[in-house]
């Protein structure tokens, strides 16, 4: 049931592609922005005015602010983030969560009124296509991906790092960090819903025909990034704990690398040729290398707690990895930014800025310790066998000079 349809649209005017879209702490791949629709011509025989009227309000309020505002969300700066951007993002949020269940309730219990709109939306990341489908749970599913990237967006606003009047970088408040978890939490939430509860309410030959931003791996991809950046938050907030032992970070560290590593296995087979899109994709492969630096990281201290050799040289080994990736991943994180739309990170903080500077300093004190000791015991090791050979001929030549005084 429904019926599709993609057509080419007026790349002008405000849906131009931006060039640039700033500092990046969480990237967000793009819009989904929807048009107008008659819910009057086509429920009028159907519902009661008063329902017609509320959809109507609810939905076109959504639409004068996401064509308005929407393209401009993603393109970020410091100064704005308490004011301009903040309140853009929470009044759309509030639109579309009070428009979310009474749309609901054009699908309820398998209602036949479920067929009777065609749901237009237009897509950030194609910009030469908007997808028309006449299935309410179309425009459910669009519904919980924008809420989704307006949290995301939400995210990366708490999270750049702010300037004082003197110039000075001022850290991301705790305050900030917290409040980014639960917002993590809530764009994966919201993710997952649609990945299990709203895609499978669509007819197959509709799913296969959703604009690439809406596929089921790009969805999961989205939900489990929103979870590793959040795990990422609480692994910065444990560094900077004096009560976190290694074993919470290294499990910390290596939940955040299962979180990537899944985000890539959903993503890397997907056609992601658009720039939005292809960004995307650069952004999960940089993050999964660099939770693999982190987890080697993390893993590489512990193994040295050790009190073996074994230990301490699977310790260097697992450290010696951790340098590699983390240099792997800012080539990576180059390769990010210059992919449009260009952006940029704001300076280092959190856990990769205590990384940054760890990693580096502790694989070559350690490369340098086990040399040292390698090099001392086997020298050693050497010096001793040789003493213990020269005793033993020293002491056979005194046997055999007593045996001779004997005769």
């Amino acid at each position: 049931m429904g019926c599709l349809a993609s057509t080419p649209k007026d790349t002008g005017g405000n849906r131009r592609r931006p060039g640039s879209i700033g500092e990046v702490s969480v990237y967000v791949p793009g819009l989904r922005i929807p048009k107008p629709v008659d819910f009057a011509q086509s429920l009028g025989d159907y519902l009661s005015k008063n329902i017609i009227e509320r959809l109507s309000a609810l939905r076109t309020r959504i639409v004068v602010m996401a064509s308005q505002e929407g393209p401009t969300i993603t393109r970020t700066k410091r100064k704005s983030v308490t004011q301009h951007g903040g309140s853009t993002l929470a009044d759309l949020l509030q639109a579309l969560e009070d428009y979310l269940p009474v749309l609901l309730g054009l699908v309820k219990d398998g209602s036949h009124l479920q067929y009777k709109v065609q749901f237009v939306w237009m897509n950030q990341e194609d910009e030469k296509e908007e997808t028309a489908m006449s299935n309410a749970w179309y425009e459910v599913l669009s519904v919980l991906h924008l809420m989704a990237m307006l949290l995301l967006s939400k995210a990366n606003l708490l999270l750049l790092p702010r300037s004082s009047s003197d110039g000075h970088q001022q850290k991301v408040s705790d305050e900030n960090r917290r409040t980014s978890i639960d917002i993590f939490l809530k764009a994966s939430g919201y993710l997952d819903c649609a990945v299990k509860h709203v895609l499978p309410q669509l007819p197959a030959e509709l799913r296969r025909n959703l604009p690439v931003d809406l596929a089921e791996g790009v969805l999961r991809a989205l939900s489990l990034q929103a979870l590793g950046q959040g795990v990422d938050i609480q692994l910065g907030m444990a560094i900077d704990s004096a009560k976190a032992t290694l074993a919470v970070k290294r499990r910390l560290a290596c939940e955040m690398l299962k979180c990537w590593q899944q985000a890539q296995d959903n993503i890397m087979n997907l056609p992601l040729a658009n720039g939005w899109g292809e960004k995307h994709h650069l952004l999960v492969k940089w993050k999964y290398v660099e939770a693999k630096a982190a987890a080697y990281y993390y893993h590489g201290l512990i193994l040295d707690e050790g009190n073996t050799e074994k230990s301490h040289g699977m310790a260097v080994a697992a450290l010696q990895a951790a340098d590699e990736y983390f240099k792997e991943s800012k080539k990576l994180c180059e390769a990010f930014n210059a992919a449009p739309p260009l952006s940029r990170n704001p300076p280092l903080w959190g856990t990769m800025k205590y990384l940054s500077e760890k990693i580096p300093k502790d694989t070559s004190s350690k490369v340098r310790i086990n040399r040292d000791l390698y090099t001392h015991e086997r020298y050693h090791g050497s010096k001793e066998k040789h003493q213990e050979v020269h005793f033993q001929k020293f002491k056979c030549k005194g046997i055999e000079r007593a045996s001779n005084f004997g005769s």
